[in-house]
């Protein structure tokens, strides 16, 4: 017979609002639900700003695409047949 005992680690849901005038009442909706271990507030940045530790990134893949070093799917299919063949 199997144990049920098992631990598992915490999950995270994310909730995007577009009324930031529902945070304080979905916050304390969520507090009432049974297992909700914390509720925080965070906000999304849209900066769309290209760092340069992003553009070294965007670089090297763009070299390695070059150099045939990447893996290309062109249709979900393909991608789980890829996946499928690991």
């Amino acid at each position: 017979m199997e144990s049920t005992s098992s631990i598992s680690k915490p999950a995270q849901m994310i909730i995007t609002l577009e009324d930031n005038a529902l945070i304080a009442d979905i916050k304390k909706a969520l507090k009432l639900i049974r297992g909700i271990a914390s509720v925080r507030v965070a906000t999304l940045n849209d900066d769309k700003t290209i760092t340069p530790a992003m553009r070294r990134s965007i670089n090297k893949a763009r070299r390695e695409y070059a150099n045939g070093e990447t893996i290309s799917c062109s249709t979900p299919e393909e991608m789980q047949r890829y996946f499928d063949s690991l």
